[in-house]
């Protein structure tokens, strides 16, 4: 076999890999549209749109970071994790840690402690599992973090009066970005773009059950779970943050072998890059909570 045919060969196998459907995308668009049916049913509508967004979001940007990983666009890349990582910070500490404290104290913090701690190991497990069955760890991280997004989220909706809409549009605005990120990650490992549907879904797969149930929790029960979802969501946003180093992701996409000066000055133009996307995903969020408040 020549060189040429093997490498035919290996283009057409990804090119199957990235155009498949996953069945676990597959089965998380199905139960989103059972929890939607549950939502009209309830007349949870502001849960509804939430989880609508969030899934909009994710998806869309998903397909554009998909098409962009076709390129070698390191501002692109840089652009889309400094987005989510400063939403992601900020939603945490303007919307759950206050909450978390609040009701608990040092319970919560327990809770914080507890989700930071869960994200880091969540780094093993998901690279572990990468090795057995080809399990993308952003994908796994992902998930983890908006079904403790969606749980947090159906706990507010179901423990206050009348939470606003534009408080949970908040906590997931960093969807966009972080499907786009996570895309260009699949498409760089060899993964199906599909797999993000299922933390696309995650937060209406959590947040409409909790809220139809409507459990009964105690302050201290519900302060740990808001310092857990916050823990989850502070150790997301320390991995999304863009690291513009030689070697990193960012230094791979742009193609840089060795510090010349060259590349010492392109990457002192990403960190500005990095610096400015960060604080512009924190003013969304802190726009949203001009709005809300």
């Amino acid at each position: 076999m020549s060189a040429e045919t093997r490498t035919d060969g290996d283009e057409s196998t990804l090119s199957a890999s990235l155009d498949g459907l996953s069945r676990v995308g597959v089965a998380a668009a199905i139960g989103l549209l059972a929890v939607s049916a549950l939502a009209v049913s309830e007349e949870l509508w502001k849960l509804l749109i939430v989880g609508w967004v969030a899934f909009v979001a994710m998806a869309g940007a998903a397909l554009l970071g998909n098409r962009a990983a076709r390129t070698r666009d390191a501002f692109g890349l840089v652009w889309g994790y400094g987005l989510a990582a400063g939403a992601m910070v900020t939603s945490a500490a303007v919307f759950l840690l206050p909450q978390a404290f609040g009701l608990g104290g040092q319970i919560g913090g327990f809770g914080v402690a507890a989700g930071l701690l869960a994200g880091y190991a969540s780094h093993t497990a998901s690279h572990r599992l990468s090795h057995l069955d080809g399990i993308n760890s952003a994908a796994v991280e992902l998930t983890a973090h908006s079904l403790a997004a969606g749980l947090i989220i159906g706990v507010i909706y179901a423990a206050l009066p009348d939470p606003g809409l534009l408080l949970g549009l908040s906590i997931v605005s960093h969807k966009g970005p972080a499907g786009y990120a996570a895309a260009r990650r699949l498409r760089h490992d060899g993964q199906r773009i599909s797999l993000l549907l299922l933390p696309a879904a995650g937060v209406a797969l959590a947040a409409i059950p909790v809220a139809a149930i409507q459990p009964p929790l105690s302050a201290n029960v519900s302060a740990a779970v808001f310092g857990f979802a916050a823990g989850i969501f502070l150790h997301l946003a320390m991995d999304f943050l863009p690291e513009c180093e030689l070697g990193g992701e960012v230094g791979q996409v742009a193609e840089l072998d060795d510090m010349d000066g060259e590349a010492h000055h392109f990457l002192d133009r990403l960190r500005v890059h990095a610096v400015g996307s960060t604080a512009l995903g924190a003013l969304a969020v802190f726009g949203a909570w001009l709005v809300i408040a």
